[in-house]
Parts: structure tokens; sequence; C-alpha cells
């Protein structure tokens, strides 16, 4: 299995810990073989195989388990002779009814270290966040970054590595041979990446097979964590809805005016409709939202949020290349790649424009500004005025496709591949 260590770094100091693990993503991204690395980290730490619980909701060996006491009547009798600490890995939790119930009472019933999985994030919600309050830690999964794309490809057809320790953001001056940018390799590797995405089973397939793959992916999100989760009867409306999210990824989403839309096609909804049906979505982490907030007052918006598709294959699937809108679609692999990192991202607003991101972690702040290209003197103005507007210190970045850094000031000019490249604990 491949290791995905911008995950297991973080699961790592987490182990043995009081609280709950709580693994979240949409379905195929990586959750069940997270799990599954997890094991293989407590097995290589001398736990013994008895001691370790692993159980997918999923097999059709667990069909008896329907709600938390079913659950309870296994896992008591399993571990009933176990002695030391029980180590509990499930997978797909929430196809057990109340199961939350069942991982408070381990927590106080057993000696043990509990991790979850789930395609939806309202496992965080409702009774499990009462009964579990501050007692448990999220990690949201993604499909593979760029960067964790290259080396599994690597790893799996035996490629030239790449040089791990190289971080282009330390290399701003450097010669243009040394940045990824300019490798034809990594340069074929990110047309694909745009292409097809990041699910992981992705990279076995040629691409007809990935494009039923991709269709697969999207119709069991559809069916099992939107419609069948929430009860939805008008299905034309929501897949209407999904799709335009997904078309529109990174542009300024405003439910009264799609309601008005709709009205014109003879479709009669509300915006309060749209905003549920755009949580939904959220929830099954299909769509990412980003908020707005005003630089200068530092205070959030409540209106004209945007959304961004959590893998490109999806807006793929929906649109032809001809009519691709390149500049969004690098917005929003940029937005998931900074939540990927751990980053708090806001879309920013300063007197009458935008900065595309201003993303926040440990105190830190930087501000980007994401386009296909500035090789023009008016995309340059353009990019380059709202940044000049903001009067702090904090980094500000220009990330494009240009392989030849124009000159910015005291900006950072960055290629896209080299920054999703780059060291995930130093960007």
């Amino acid at each position: 299995m491949f290791k995905r260590e911008l995950y297991l770094k973080k699961i790592r100091k987490m182990i043995d810990k009081e609280e709950v693990k709580i693994i979240t993503g949409i379905r195929r991204s990586g959750k069940t073989c997270l799990l599954k690395l997890i094991e293989n980290e407590l097995i290589e730490r001398g736990i013994p195989e008895e001691n370790i619980i692993y159980i997918s909701f999923e097999s059709a060996k667990y069909d008896h388990i329907n709600n938390y006491k079913d659950l309870n009547d296994c896992i008591f009798e399993i571990t009933k002779d176990i002695k030391g600490k029980i180590y509990l890995l499930f997978d797909e939790i929430q196809m057990v009814e109340n199961w939350e119930k069942s991982i408070n009472s381990y927590r106080i019933d057993l000696d043990s270290d509990i991790y979850i999985t789930g395609s939806n994030s309202k496992l965080l919600s409702g009774e499990f966040a009462t009964l579990l309050s501050g007692r448990y830690i999220r990690i949201n999964v993604f499909p593979f970054s760029f960067k964790e794309y290259v080396e599994y490809s690597m790893e799996k057809y035996d490629m030239i590595n790449y040089e791990q320790n190289y971080n282009p953001l330390k290399l701003v001056n450097s010669s243009a041979e040394k940045l990824y940018s300019y490798n034809p390799l990594f340069i074929s590797q990110f047309q694909n990446y745009i292409s097809f995405g990041g699910f992981p089973a992705l990279i076995k397939y040629d691409d007809m097979e990935k494009f039923d793959y991709i269709r697969d992916i999207y119709d069991s999100v559809i069916l099992r964590d939107i419609l069948e989760r929430n009860k939805i009867k008008d299905i034309d409306l929501l897949k209407r809805l999904i799709k335009y999210a997904i078309s529109t990824t990174g542009q300024t989403f405003s439910s009264l005016s799609i309601s008005k839309y709709l009205k014109s096609e003879g479709i009669k909804t509300s915006p309060k409709t749209i905003l549920n049906y755009m949580d939904q979505m959220t929830n099954s982490f299909l769509i990412y939202k980003a908020q707005r907030e005003d630089i200068k007052g530092k205070n959030m918006l409540k209106s004209l949020e945007k959304y961004y598709v959590v893998d490109n294959s999806f807006y793929h699937m929906f649109n032809d290349e001809e009519t691709w809108d390149m500049g969004s679609i690098l917005e929003s692999i940029v937005y998931i790649e900074l939540l990927r990192r751990g980053y708090r991202v806001t879309v920013g607003k300063i007197d009458n424009e935008e900065v595309d991101f201003v993303a926040r972690k440990n105190n830190q702040v930087i501000y980007i500004q994401v386009a296909e290209t500035i090789m023009s003197k008016k995309t340059k103005e353009r990019e380059h005025s709202s940044l000049k507007k903001i009067k702090d210190n904090y980094p500000k970045y220009i990330i494009t496709e240009d392989r030849i850094r124009s000159p910015v000031g005291s900006f950072i000019h960055l290629n896209i591949i080299d920054f999703l490249l780059s060291d995930y604990e130093t960007f």
C-alpha cells in the first residue's frame, strides 16, 4: 500500500491518546487504505494482532450489525478475553444506526484506542457532537494531491525519483533548469492530473476506464450519501444543482440568482431549498464552501461565497475540454491543496476587489492570487491590484501556469507545478 505520510504524520502523534480519531472524506479517497495503514503501524509497534479489531461495515461478514446494540454484542464478545489495550478500527461507521452511543461507551467500558471512518460530515453533528464534545480529532482525507500522484506513479511504474528535499519556495532566484515545471515528465503528469484528478485507484486504468470509474464514484455519492441519507424527493433539481456547482467551480454563488434562473426555466424552487441542497453536497464532501471575508474589516461576509469541487475529474465529467475555464480549474486545485495542507481558507475582499485566497495556519497568513497566466500587461495589473492594497507584511503569492516568472515586485510568482510539489511543511 502507498503510505500517505501527510496523514500518517498526524495520526502517529495521536496513537494511544484518548481522543477518538475520525477519518472523513469523499468515497474512494483512500480512507479504508489509511485505516489499513494504521493497522500496519500498530502491528509494527508490537501491538498483538488479536488486540486490533478491524470491522468494515461494507463487508457482508458484518451484515448482521444494523444498530448500536448489534455492534455492542459483537465487540463485547470479541474482546471479552483480550488482555491489554484494545484498538478498534471501524470503516464506514455511519452504516450503523446510533453508532455514536457505542463509541462513547467503549471509551468508558474498555481500555481502547478508537479509529473510525465515514463518508459524511454529519458524523460530527447531532448526538455524536454532544456525547464526545472535545474528545475527538478529525482528519479529513482528500483524493491524491499532485505530489502524492507523482510519488505513487513513480513507485508504481519505477520511474526516476525527483529530489525529495528540493523546495521551489527557497529557490525563487535559481536557474529554470532546477524547477519541476521545466521537467517534461511533470508537465505531462500535471495534464493527466487536471484531466482525471487524484482518486487513488485511477492510475491503474486507461482513459476510458477512468471515465467509467469516476462516473461510478459520482453515482455512489449521489445515491448513497445524498439521496438516501437525506430522503430527497426532487432528484432532477438536485442533479441540476450538482452539475451547476461543479461546472462553475470557483465562481461567486448566489442562491437568489439561481432560483430566478430556474424559475425562468419553469422550475419553481426557493433560495432556501437551493442552499439546503448545497449543504448536502458539502456534507458528502463533493464540494467545499469558501466564505468571503473583508480583509480590512476582518469580518466574515454572509453572501456571495464560493464552492470548489473536491476533484477535477468531476469537472471533466460535465465539461468538454474545449470549454474548460482553466483559471477556475487551477483555482479549485489550489484551494483544495491548501485545505489538504491544513490551512483555513477564505476568499478575500478589499474595497471592491477580490483576493482569491486568504490562508491561515499556526498564526501564519498568506495571500494568494491564481491565474492561468500573467504574461499580458492587463492580466498582470489585474492580479497585482488587490494584493497591492494589502498593507501588512505577510507573504503574497501569484500562482500560474507560466514557466517564465514575470517580475512581480514584492510578490512571489510560482508555477502551479512547483507549488504543488513544494514541501508540505514549508508552504
